[in-house]
């Protein structure tokens, strides 16, 4: 009697680690042929951070960065420098943000700091994690810069704060504008297909089908009402 085949290992691993007192999804990413990874998303709390690295066996080559709020780029240049690692990301439409990073950080009780990323980045462009591709998709509207990084072969994307379990990003921020985010969501999230689960900014995971089922924000049915 033949042992059943093992499951082989995914191209890609991921770890959602909540960080700052706004609990912001920072993801650890992973490429398992060579485990070298990257922090989408790292706001804060880079102690803990550093740990989870470590505890996966990843060494981190690059941070990520989706866009410029205080809880989800706050610690990327002290982490950055700390690490001795480039960061890419967001669009450079997002500049004024990480400019007033100290600031907000004090207002919000995170340490923060701005910094200029290695590499601003557009839509259209890819990252590569290791020897994961990653194709980045500008979507503004919750901010004029924000991006998300979506691994097709995994069927994953990771969208900030573009668009979460049962709700969507706020859009009253500086430069938030709400018909942008809607677009940006309907033309380059959902032709992604409805299998693809989505890490979002904060909470729980979803797919974009899902999303477009149950939404009360921007599901078919309530955008063809």
């Amino acid at each position: 009697m033949t042992s059943p085949a093992s499951k082989p290992t995914p191209p890609l691993q991921a770890a959602i680690i909540p960080v700052t007192p706004l609990q912001q999804n920072c993801t650890l990413v992973w490429c398992t042929a060579t485990m070298k990874g990257a922090f989408v998303d790292a706001g804060g709390d880079l102690p803990k951070l550093k740990a989870a690295a470590a505890k996966a066996g990843v060494t981190i080559e690059k941070l990520l960065v989706t866009h410029g709020h205080i809880d989800h780029c706050g610690g990327t240049g002290i982490l950055a420098e700390e690490l001795g690692v480039p960061i890419e990301g967001p669009h450079e439409e997002d500049r004024f943000w990480i400019d007033k990073l100290g600031d907000d950080g004090r207002k919000y009780g995170i340490e923060g700091r701005p910094f200029e990323p290695t590499r601003w980045l557009t839509h259209g462009d890819t990252v590569t994690v290791g020897n994961l591709l990653f194709d980045v998709i500008h979507c503004p509207g919750h901010t004029p810069g924000h991006i998300v990084f979506h691994h097709a072969p995994s069927k994953l994307a990771l969208v900030g704060d573009v668009l979460f379990q049962g709700s969507i990003g706020r859009t009253d921020f500086p430069r938030g504008n709400h018909a942008h985010l809607i677009e940006a969501i309907t033309t380059r999230l959902w032709p992604l297909g409805g299998e693809t689960a989505f890490v979002p900014g904060h909470g729980p995971m979803s797919t974009f089908a899902h999303e477009r089922r149950t939404n009360g924000f921007v599901a078919d049915a309530v955008l063809a009402g």
